[in-house]
């Protein structure tokens, strides 16, 4: 009997030992956050279509809301938005912001967006393919980099997102920090 209850002690032992080492491993993390391989600031400019400025428009409705909610549930929103490398909407375009959004809250404004950052210029020519969830009260949203071409070959990272301007219903301006972490 002894001698059961000994190998029950170097069992008991072992698992916890195997236990200590896994989650002390599963909870190391890097001592310094990862630098980015390509790290780029630009504003995007969104002249929502009113019915009135065609000509000056980037983006319009294209669905009307839902009615679930007073924040526009399942309204959607297509754009192709100038981007710049300071906060002047006149400034020559850096890119182009290309792609749809989505509300996709009923107790708050939020959106779901996709679209694609297309550059063409002497500093990078491709694309960078950007999806996800954009909580609108956070001052500071987080969208995944998902893939890119060109320049941005098979790129992937993080975009931050934050509001500078906003006019409701006409106009808004978003600072996009680009941070990629894997480059080609």
């Amino acid at each position: 009997m002894a001698e059961l209850s000994k190998n029950y002690d170097v069992f008991f032992f072992l698992i916890l030992l195997l236990l200590s080492l896994t989650s002390q491993l599963s909870l190391a993390r890097p001592s310094k956050e990862p630098k980015p391989c390509k790290h780029i600031v630009l504003h995007m400019h969104d002249v929502i279509f009113n019915g009135n400025d065609s000509a000056n428009a980037t983006g319009a409705a294209v669905t009307g809301p839902v009615g679930l909610g007073p924040f526009g549930f399942g309204q959607v929103f297509i754009f192709d938005n100038p981007m710049t490398k300071d906060q002047n909407l006149l400034s020559p375009p850096a890119a182009r912001a290309q792609g749809f959004y989505f509300y996709q809250m009923k107790t708050a404004p939020s959106t779901w967006m996709a679209f694609t950052l297309v550059f063409n210029s002497t500093e990078y020519k491709g694309t960078l393919n950007v999806m996800g969830s954009n909580f609108i009260p956070a001052k500071t949203r987080y969208l995944s980099v998902v893939g890119g071409t060109g320049d941005f070959f098979m790129a992937r990272g993080i975009l931050e997102l934050e509001t500078d301007d906003f006019v409701l219903s006409v106009y808004f301006r978003v600072k996009m920090d680009v941070k990629l972490y894997e480059c080609y």
